[in-house]
């Protein structure tokens, strides 16, 4: 872009949201410290207990735990790992490991819609809006845990005849101790503490004024600190790709803004909706959610938000509604295919890794009815709660 004269270095960089990219590194680190400790084992094996050994139960547990540690951690981590625990579990029980990876997938990006850090779309969305940690919790929260509801529903129609398991198998499981996964307590401790300060920082951020990077990386520095562990050690399990992946598409994005394609991308979309605000919220909706399966959701939402400011600018329409359509269909729709979101194609690899092939078709013949459901419920709430 600067070497073909499009933009100068310095408007590349003003492209840059830093803040979305601060935020991610402090989480990435805050993670990478924490799961020494083996917390995240020790609540996957809780939850086979929990289950009593049962395939079906374990599946809507660790679902469960899966959205909420995606909503407080964001879903990409998420994955990394909770997918080696679904492997142990699934071995265990002498059953099929796929029926998780899916739930997992599905579950992730549901529980990471529902907070500012859960997913990547969400950040960069809360950052060029300015909307705050608890924006996200009121206005995404509450849909969220109803789609949750409705996919575990359908998920339990489609498996509830073939996720089983022997008695033995269920007994094996019950033998597991989760105590024992829990390598360094003081670690756990002190890692608790910090994602708790780093917690009371995002909901009382409207009172502080500290920015998302700020409070994660103050976070991830006070860690570091606490446990006089080796930075280097940590930086590396940053995922660097991913981070230089988006700097990437802030300044691909940076150069169609400035010369005018997301201007006249908005103007056409005022033109086909004749600036209502609801059909522009639904086509936002929709349209975020086909773009999301097909080409991945982040890029998306990065081309989205400036040409969102457009129509803002072009229509006086209020943005509010508007934001929360995007994140809603990119966020919902990232789950309709196996490329539709990171934590999808994360997910993806580590199973071909073990030696368990998610095909395209699938994945999709499983998650494209819930999602099409849950886009559907997503829309009635736009309307019902911004329109109505």
């Amino acid at each position: 872009m600067i070497l073909l004269g499009v933009i100068t270095q310095e408007q590349a960089l003003e492209g840059v949201d830093f803040n979305t990219l601060g935020l991610l590194i402090g989480m990435m680190v805050i993670v990478a410290i924490t799961k020494h400790s083996g917390v995240f084992q020790f609540v996957a094996i809780w939850a086979a207990k929990m289950g009593k050994g049962k395939p079906l139960s374990i599946f809507f547990i660790l679902g469960l735990i899966t959205a909420v540690f995606s909503a407080f951690l964001d879903n990409v981590t998420t994955v990394l790992l909770i997918v080696p625990v679904i492997f142990v579990i699934a071995n265990n029980l002498k059953i099929s490991p796929l029926p998780f990876l899916i739930g997992a997938i599905l579950f992730s990006n549901i529980g990471g819609a529902a907070t500012l850090i859960g997913d990547p779309p969400n950040i960069i969305i809360g950052s060029s809006a300015g909307l705050t940690f608890n924006d996200f919790l009121v206005h995404m929260g509450p849909i969220a845990i109803v789609l949750m509801i409705v996919t575990s529903a359908i998920l339990w129609v489609r498996y509830r005849k073939t996720v089983v398991a022997s008695i033995a198998a269920q007994k094996r499981i019950m033998k597991f101790d989760p105590k024992e996964a829990i390598t360094n307590w003081e670690l756990l401790k002190k890692a608790l503490f910090v994602l708790l300060l780093v917690m009371v920082g995002f909901f009382t951020h409207s009172m502080t004024g500290f920015e998302g990077a700020t409070i994660a990386l103050a976070g991830a520095a006070l860690l570091l600190m606490l446990t006089l562990d080796d930075p280097e050690e940590h930086l590396r399990d940053v995922e660097w790709t991913t981070i230089f992946f988006f700097v990437g598409l802030f300044i691909l994005v940076a150069g169609l803004e400035h010369v005018g394609v997301i201007h006249s991308v908005a103007v056409w979309l005022l033109d086909a909706t004749g600036g209502h605000p609801l059909g522009t919220a639904m086509t936002i909706l929709w349209s975020s959610a086909v773009f999301s399966a097909i080409v991945d959701n982040i890029p998306f939402v990065t081309a989205m938000v400036p040409l969102i400011h457009d129509i803002g600018e072009l229509s006086g329409i209020a943005l509010g509604p508007l934001w929360w359509a995007l994140a809603l269909g990119a966020d919902i729709g990232g789950n309709a295919t196996i490329v539709g979101a990171s934590s999808n194609v994360v997910v993806k690899g580590m199973a071909d890794q073990a030696g368990y092939r998610i095909g395209f078709w699938q994945y999709m013949k499983a998650a494209l009815f819930p999602t099409f459901v849950g886009l559907v419920i997503c829309a009635g709430y736009v309307w019902l709660r911004y329109y109505s």
